[in-house]
């Protein structure tokens, strides 16, 4: 008999296009279905308990497969822990302070989200209208 995959579910925001080319990734490297993705810029997503939609998209958040919920850099090491390739980066978090460091970084960087998805959504989007200009 073979045994189940307890899954994990990771909440992201959809309407980032930063965050949407990473979940694009982590659906694609997750070739055992260990990983459950909920787009919480959906208006009908359900957030973790005690995690307002709001919350949930400014921040990265994943219910672990025990259940617990975790947010920020914990929350990309447990979905890291999934993916056999990454192995290294979940072991790299395990020295002292990497974890806080990891945090300290993913704090730093949600100010400027906004601007880095605007960017890379600019970017996509002149890329998809030079491969078009080229097929005419």
């Amino acid at each position: 008999m073979e045994s189940e995959i307890l899954k994990s579910t990771v909440y992201y925001d959809g309407s980032c296009p930063l965050c949407r080319a990473e979940i694009g990734y982590y659906r694609r490297t997750d070739r055992v279905d260990a990983l459950c993705f909920v787009d919480v810029s959906e208006p009908a997503a359900e957030t973790p308990q005690g995690i307002t939609r709001q919350r949930a998209m400014e921040r990265f958040h994943v219910r672990a497969s025990d259940g617990r919920v975790l947010s920020g850099a914990a929350a990309f090491v447990e979905v890291w822990t999934r993916f056999p390739a990454w192995r290294w980066a979940v072991r790299a978090t395990s020295l002292p302070g990497a974890l806080a460091a990891l945090e300290l970084g993913y704090r730093m960087f949600l100010p400027i989200r906004p601007i880095i998805s605007r960017l890379f959504g600019l970017t996509l989007r002149l890329q998809t209208l030079a491969k078009g200009a080229r097929r005419e």
